[in-house]
């Protein structure tokens, strides 16, 4: 009986430990604008932002006039693309909130290059012409780096797991396409993958490059010598 009694326990104990794994963490403010908070903290910031007293706090804290219903320029960019964020850093009252969102243009032809969100998953919501869009997964336990693709239409939507090399790609020869982007982070930042390895100021060996990616070292010279840029502002 004695056993039996600890087997349950022990069932039980997984099963609180597993809904409580499930949860989502919370906040631990309304908002970021809790002078209390700095108090205690002998500071005047929380993750590196400024605190404001609470009976200060107004409604233009939390509001941003961003245009995002403009078209942005696509031109200046060799992708053919431009990410408009709205991160902590465009926006103080995002700090502690866990969410950023992002406008992103895409010209005929144009792409999101591969790149990951260090801190953040990703939604993604096509609201003009169509995107082909990927995630891979890498050093899965089977050797796999399964490739997840689909071409999504005007209102449809997808997941990029936090962390997984993703990109959008616009098919059309003549129409732009535009997206919404939700992501998991006040500052979910953004490692495009080409401009990282190519494009580092030192560079990284040539012989490192050549021999990770299978290639020549001259290819690699040639790559590091182009002029590599971001599309986000």
């Amino acid at each position: 009986m004695a056993a039996s009694n600890f087997f349950l326990l022990a069932a039980f104990i997984v099963l609180v430990a597993t809904q409580a794994m499930a949860s989502d963490p919370s906040p631990l403010q309304d908002y970021l604008f809790r002078y209390d908070l700095c108090m205690f903290l002998n500071t005047v910031r929380v993750n590196g932002f400024p605190c404001k007293d609470a009976k200060d706090v107004i409604v233009d804290d939390f509001f941003l006039a961003a245009n995002l219903d403009k078209p942005m320029d696509t031109t200046k960019s060799k992708a053919g693309s431009n990410v408009t964020l709205i991160n902590v850093m465009k926006l103080a009252s995002l700090n502690t909130l866990g969410i950023s969102m992002a406008r992103i243009d895409y010209a005929p032809k144009g792409q999101n290059p591969p790149h990951t969100h260090p801190r953040a998953t990703e939604i993604l919501t096509v609201l003009e012409g169509s995107l082909y869009v990927c995630f891979v997964t890498s050093n899965q336990a089977n050797g796999e780096n399964k490739l997840f693709t689909k071409t999504l239409k005007k209102g449809d939507g997808s997941v990029f797991p936090q962390g997984h090399i993703h990109f959008q790609f616009n098919p059309s020869y003549d129409k732009p396409a535009v997206a919404i982007a939700a992501l998991s982070s006040q500052n979910p930042g953004a490692i495009t993958i080409a401009n990282t390895v190519f494009g580092s100021h030192p560079p990284i060996s040539g012989d490192v490059l050549a021999k990770a990616f299978q290639v020549d070292k001259k290819t690699v010279d040639w790559l590091q010598a182009q002029f590599w840029e971001n599309n986000h502002n």
